[in-house]
Parts: C-alpha cells; sequence; structure tokens
C-alpha cells in the first residue's frame, strides 16, 4: 500500500509543477501572445482561469495559508512512511524545481508582484468574447 501512496504523492506533486508552470507561463503566453497578435490567449475561459489561480496563490500567501496541494502531497508522503522530500527520482527533481528555502516575506512579496503583473497584463490586453454571430 505504502506504493500507491508514493505514486499518488508523486502525481499531486506533478499537478503542483503544472499549476505553477501554468500560472508563469499564462503570464508569458499573454504578453507574447498579444505582441505576436495571437487570438487565442485572450480567450475569456483561459484568462479567467489563469486569473483565478494567481489569485489563489496571492490570496493563500497573504493568508498564511498553506497550499492543499502540499497538504496533499506531505499526507499521501507520510502514509507512504517517507519523510520529508526523500523519494523517487520524479519527486526529487520536480521537488528542486517547486521547493526552496527562503523567508516568508519573499513568497508573499513575489507572488503578489506576480498578481499585479497578470492584473496589469488583464487591463492592457483584456480578454475578449467569441462573438456569435
Amino acid at each position: 500500500m505504502a506504493a500507491v501512496y508514493q505514486v499518488l504523492a508523486d502525481t499531486v506533486l506533478a499537478v503542483h509543477v503544472s499549476v505553477v508552470v501554468f500560472v508563469v507561463m499564462g503570464l508569458v503566453l499573454v504578453l507574447a501572445g498579444n505582441r505576436l497578435n495571437w487570438r487565442w490567449v485572450n480567450n475569456i475561459w483561459f484568462r479567467l482561469a489563469h486569473l483565478g489561480a494567481i489569485g489563489v496563490v496571492v490570496a493563500e500567501a497573504w493568508l498564511g495559508v498553506v497550499c492543499p496541494l502540499t497538504t496533499l502531497e506531505m499526507w499521501l508522503r507520510s502514509k507512504a512512511g517517507v519523510e520529508g522530500y526523500s523519494g523517487s527520482f520524479i519527486e526529487h527533481w520536480l521537488q528542486q524545481i517547486l521547493y526552496y528555502d527562503a523567508p516568508a516575506w519573499v513568497f508573499v512579496t513575489a507572488y503578489t508582484l506576480f498578481g499585479l503583473l497578470v492584473v496589469v497584463a488583464w487591463w492592457r490586453f483584456p480578454p475578449r468574447h467569441r462573438k456569435r454571430d
């Protein structure tokens, strides 16, 4: 059963990294896509998902809440009998990308500034609704 928990924990970690990539690359795509006239980057659903994702991150940072994905991953690892962040190859490298040590204020500031960039991009390049004819 420990192996199942380990695989589930690695899956949660992969999902977590995917969310981070979506948040970061989403802004890059909005900025670059508007410069390159890619209409899809202003799709309302893409933009709402992106704004919602960074909004949750900023709110968690300001409220001092640990991300639920981190909490779930740690619980699964404890069920697998794994201490901390030692484990599989996938786990090791994804954690190196996602988790790093810094004072809490650094994260709150970085998340807030990034969130503000997303809001500025929303204002500068507003999302568009598809017209139905």
